[in-house]
């Protein structure tokens, strides 16, 4: 007997539907994080400074 390798594949669509869950719920944690921390303190990879910061 064979055993078969054959994978269970989600579909495009529900693919879709957890791509935008997981972004969704990732900007909600950004933006409590720039809520308690304040703006800047988190940034996405790429994403500009939002504030300049002297130092000594």
């Amino acid at each position: 007997m064979t055993k078969n390798n054959l994978k269970i594949v989600k579909s495009n669509k529900n693919q879709e539907v957890e791509i935008k869950q997981k972004n969704k719920a990732l900007e909600a944690a950004i933006s409590q994080i720039d809520e308690n921390f304040g703006k800047g303190s988190v940034m996405k990879l790429g994403q500009k400074a939002a504030i300049n910061i002297e130092a000594i």
